[in-house]
């Protein structure tokens, strides 16, 4: 029986074997409609539990930065129909989900003073989309916990032990405004990826330099949530530098 499940589990693993916008090898078990009703359903409960901003500047402002990020995106992306929400919270946060969602917080638009910045950060949470992200780490919790017996009963948000672990997995913490760091390697690929995608929709990208640089002060007299999930800014910095002639 053991060896039956490795043999189940190593050709499922081939598979889900992709490669990255990078090069980067990675596992993503996952069909594109299982991680969009999964990115849905986990939206859908973000917008019961937390307050969402109406006023209509902020959130023009918002969606124009956002839809400008999202024309330059791979077709495959940039055709979907993407729902922006303004979250009233005071973290310096944001977050994009798979099919076709965006999240962000009131707070980060104090930090984030322009709208270069913004899109740096736009940018960067749709890289995680695009770069298959969350489905990685759905597929790395899926061979952890249960191998491949989650399935169908992972798509289940009604249940309150899926809904948790799939919110999870997609970044969202269960406390209101918090989203969860993804691994070092992912946040960088999603640096480099979000400032071509920035600089593509013809904004600045030297302007990401100067959001990090706000987000370390910023952290100074009080890590933003932002700064808490994401790698020091004086690292994120130079590697930034590194690939901006290539933006």
């Amino acid at each position: 029986m053991k060896k039956l499940i490795m043999a189940v589990l190593a050709t499922a693993v081939l598979a889900g074997c992709k490669t990255s916008p990078t090069g980067r090898t990675q596992i993503a078990l996952y069909s594109d409609q299982q991680m969009s009703q999964m990115g849905q359903a986990s939206f859908a409960e973000m917008k019961k539990t937390q307050p969402v901003n109406t006023d209509p500047g902020v959130n023009a402002y918002v969606k124009c930065i956002a839809d400008d990020v999202i024309a330059v995106l791979p077709n495959e992306y940039a055709k979907q129909s993407w729902e922006v929400v303004v979250f009233e919270e005071d973290s310096a946060n944001a977050f994009a989900l798979p099919g076709g969602y965006i999240g962000v917080h009131t707070g980060l638009l104090k930090v984030a003073v322009n709208q270069d910045q913004l899109a740096t950060v736009l940018g960067h949470e749709v890289a995680h989309v695009i770069a298959e992200h969350s489905n990685e780490r759905v597929s790395q919790n899926a061979l952890l916990q249960t191998g491949l017996q989650v399935g169908g009963a992972a798509l289940d948000m009604g249940n309150v032990q899926y809904r948790g672990e799939i919110m999870q997995a997609l970044g969202l913490g269960a406390q209101y405004g918090v989203v969860l760091p993804f691994s070092r390697s992912h946040e960088s690929e999603a640096d480099i990826v979000g400032l071509d995608l920035m600089a593509k929709a013809g904004f600045n990208p030297e302007q990401s330099v100067s959001l990090w640089q706000n987000m370390s002060a910023a952290g100074s007299s009080g890590t933003p949530e932002f700064m808490s999930t994401h790698p020091a800014p004086g690292n994120r910095i130079k590697e930034l530098q590194k690939h901006m002639s290539d933006a």
